[in-house]
């Protein structure tokens, strides 16, 4: 049995990198005049959260974290709909989803070699397995906190090849 390692994300980028990646992103997604500000605020009690896996040389998942009123503004910017727009749950998953899912396949043209990027999933915020293995930018859109985290996958035995990837 081989064992595959792979090194932890600081190692590949860095949070600057990412910042600089949302704030690409911001820009053509969420809206021109619209910013997201590297200045963290307290984090919510209750957050939202959408993320997409990324698999290759390096494993591991995009996670966009918010509360669910900045999840629901988020979704009027990207539908670009007028306030007070009915919005159904399933449209304010879908938004924070494909906002994840941009940041993830930006991040994922950042890393090297070939890697391939899941579909965008939501729900409680998926733990970070290796606190060595997280990039996290803490940020404010309107206000309000967001995060952006970058992290490793937990260990997984792939018995098809017969090998194990960290």
């Amino acid at each position: 049995m081989s064992v595959v390692t792979q090194g932890p994300i600081t190692g590949l980028l860095d949070s600057a990198t990412v910042q600089a990646i949302a704030d690409d992103v911001w820009t053509s997604l969420v809206g021109d005049g619209e910013v997201l500000v590297p200045l963290p605020v307290p984090a919510p009690e209750t957050t939202v959260s959408a993320w997409v896996r990324i698999t290759g040389t390096w494993r591991g998942a995009v996670v966009v974290t918010c509360e669910e009123q900045t999840a629901r503004a988020l979704t009027e910017c990207l539908l670009r709909a007028r306030p007070p727009a009915v919005l159904e749950p399933e449209d304010v998953d879908d938004a924070l989803g494909e906002l994840a899912n941009v940041l993830g396949g930006n991040v994922k043209a950042a890393l090297p070699g070939p890697s391939t990027l899941g579909l965008p999933e939501t729900g409680p915020i998926p733990p970070a397995i290796r606190p060595d293995d997280l990039c996290r930018v803490d940020a404010q859109w309107r206000g309000q906190s967001l995060t952006i985290t970058v992290q490793g996958a937990e260990a997984t035995l792939h018995t098809e090849l017969n090998e194990v990837q960290l």
